[in-house]
């Protein structure tokens, strides 16, 4: 069969990668793709929100399978567009409908989905512009620190983590009346803070069946040791060990069941991915946040993992007979460790030369925000190649992963050597 990868990161790599090796594949197009992808297919100049574009190179292309990597085309609402089209609606698209993207593209609906479900999460309120006085009053005796999160998406930047109360008033402000992060903080959740250990749980549906993919733990912040800014994440490590089967039965019973039950009591038809976000309190799950697609750089750890055919999980998302598919997981230990451009997360460096990648032999290269340069790869975005190992336990990944980071080069990368060790 044909298929169209929509995207253009490391998460979109790793998918290429494992769907380059099924047998089902006759071809595969990437669009737009990276300068890594063109060794798993092709890529398609197009954007990945450009749904005219997109139409038209199914149609050209005989397309039988679309995958959308990241959430802005779900949220937009581009797997209605080809149910309301008469050329497209028997083309599957694995991502769910606008309305069940809106897990992520709302961070209120989602909070009242939790609700009518009875899926533990953290105490919250939402407020606008118009409720802000009410707004300050929740502060004052909603208990510190305090998480307020922008309503719509935000790139991964609309969630700000108060420690005072007199922060978290000018934050609501800033948000709401200054529009901080634009039409996405027109709402804003304000959410209580949980303690724990956090980690991501994947969940590939055909919106009755599912099946419970690797999780993994991601980690944010810039700097080593879990310090500085919040970025589009650093690495990740898949299995994670205190996700024992224990706490995983808790995870599958509290969040995984009612939320797939959910989704159906309310007309949602939901085919794709849902990514948990969950925190681990004193081994009990409550969820932080649901996404309508793969994580990234988790991805790049999951997909390694996986060693049954992805394709055949896809159809079987696509035809409604997930459960008849084989998943089979591999034991080994996945780390990835992302290498970022120098200013990340801020204003960062572009347009400059990626070397070494060819000395890589023991993990796998997964390009980013890379784009071709005449007979040069050159970096393109804050987050630019993650590397990922598989090894047989958690120490050797790491080792791993690490050494073969530093055998690549470009002028200001940067990268966390400490990915996974607090989990050895």
């Amino acid at each position: 069969m044909n298929i169209l990868l929509l995207g253009s990161g490391g998460r979109e790599s790793a998918f290429a990668w494992k769907i380059a090796q099924s047998p089902k594949c006759s071809k595969l197009f990437i669009a737009p793709g990276n300068a890594g992808t063109p060794q798993y297919g092709t890529n398609v100049d197009i954007k990945a929100t450009d749904f005219e574009g997109v139409k038209a190179f199914v149609l050209e292309n005989d397309i039988n399978l679309v995958l959308v990597g990241p959430e802005e085309p779900l949220v937009k609402g581009i797997h209605d567009f080809f149910l309301a089209d008469e050329q497209l609606k028997n083309v599957p698209v694995i991502g769910p409908q606008a309305e069940g993207a809106q897990l992520e593209g709302s961070k209120d609906f989602s909070k009242a989905f939790m609700q009518r479900h009875n899926i533990p999460a953290a105490a919250s309120k939402t407020f606008t512009r118009d409720t802000l006085q009410e707004g300050f009053q929740y502060l004052a005796t909603a208990g510190l620190p305090i998480v307020l999160k922008a309503d719509g998406l935000a790139a991964g930047k609309g969630v700000l983590i108060c420690t005072t109360l007199e922060e978290a008033q000018l934050e609501l402000t800033e948000m709401l009346t200054h529009a901080k992060f634009g039409d996405a903080s027109s709402k804003v959740v304000i959410e209580q803070f949980l303690q724990g250990i956090e980690l991501s749980v994947f969940v590939m549906t055909d919106g009755k069946n599912y099946k419970i993919l690797p999780e993994a733990k991601d980690y944010k912040r810039i700097g080593e040791g879990d310090t500085g800014l919040n970025t589009g994440g650093m690495g990740s490590v898949s299995p994670v060990p205190f996700a024992d089967d224990a706490f995983m039965q808790k995870v599958e019973e509290r969040v995984i069941i009612p939320t797939v039950e959910g989704l159906q009591k309310e007309n949602i038809d939901y085919k794709g991915f849902i990514f948990i976000g969950l925190m681990n309190c004193e081994g009990e799950p409550y969820v932080i946040e649901y996404n309508c697609r793969m994580g990234d750089p988790e991805t790049e750890s999951v997909m390694p993992r996986i060693e049954s055919d992805f394709v055949d999980l896809l159809i079987g998302v696509a035809e409604g007979n997930l459960n008849e598919k084989e998943l089979k997981i591999s034991d080994k230990v996945a780390a990835t460790v992302m290498i970022v451009s120098g200013g990340y997360p801020g204003d960062y460096l572009k347009n400059k030369v990626i070397t070494g990648t060819e000395n890589v032999h023991e993990s796998k290269v997964f390009h980013a925000g890379t784009s071709i340069d005449g007979d040069n790869v050159i970096t393109s975005g804050g987050r630019v190649i993650a590397v990922s190992t598989l090894q047989d336990n958690i120490f050797n990944a790491l080792q791993q992963v690490t050494a073969d980071a530093s055998r690549i080069y470009f002028d200001g990368m940067y990268f966390r050597r400490d990915i996974g060790f607090d989990l050895l």
